[in-house]
């Protein structure tokens, strides 16, 4: 396992905006009482939302808040990857899955585009608007090789699809997610190739059956 530390540079303070304190509250009440520092996870997600990452500032924040020892919450951010602990890009993070589907498909090629555009993999780019490190497996495996980028899974990508996408978010036009080759889900390339009669699983059999007509008995007198 990793040794993650948080970042050396960290800022003043840090403050729940009224919608994310909403939210944080709202998980909190979902636990019964005296039990409310089992939201930690997600009231860090909730800071990392708002902020893009999680500052030393902020964990103690979470553990004031959830009345929890600092290094309680220190230790659920420093263990789970989902959390960043360092700034971010201002318009995406990229993150590219180095697993081996992923890798024998072209990841080393995507990874090359990222050090090219942003630079050094787990640093901002110099213009302070992307960040990008390799992780593993993503669980798209059908689809790759793929990265995730902010809160969305890019797939079937090639260099030139990834350059593409760095466009849009350099403009500050986040493309649509998804299959770069339009795949369906996780079909083949090309279409499905099960399931591909509608009658197969639309009811429509069950709605043309027709049962017989039946005769219907009245009560029947009581024997004597």
């Amino acid at each position: 396992m990793s040794v993650r530390r948080l970042s050396t540079v960290q800022p003043d303070g840090f403050a729940f905006s009224p919608e994310s304190l909403e939210k944080a509250r709202w998980w909190m009440a979902k636990f019964p009482a005296g039990r409310q520092q089992s939201a930690v996870i997600p009231l860090l997600w909730i800071v990392q939302k708002q902020e893009g990452w999680v500052s030393e500032p902020a964990i103690r924040e979470v553990a004031s808040l959830l009345g929890m020892a600092v290094i309680r919450v220190y230790e659920v951010a420093t263990f789970y990857t989902m959390f960043m602990l360092e700034p971010v890009g201002s318009h995406a993070l990229v993150q590219v899955c180095g697993t081996t589907p992923c890798m024998l498909r072209g990841a080393g090629e995507l990874m090359d585009v990222c050090k090219t555009r942003i630079g050094g993999k787990d640093h901002l780019s110099a213009d302070g608007k992307f960040y990008w490190q390799e992780v593993e497996c993503l669980g798209a495996c059908a689809n790759a090789p793929m990265a995730a980028i902010n809160d969305y899974y890019y797939e079937d990508l090639t260099p030139a699809a990834l350059e593409a996408l760095l466009d849009q978010f350099a403009a500050g036009s986040p493309p649509k997610p998804g299959s770069a080759i339009g795949r369906q889900n996780s079909a083949p390339e090309g279409g499905p190739l099960t399931l591909t009669d509608p009658a197969l699983y639309d009811g429509s059999p069950a709605k043309a059956l027709t049962l017989p007509n039946l005769p219907v008995e009245g009560p029947k007198e009581p024997a004597a």
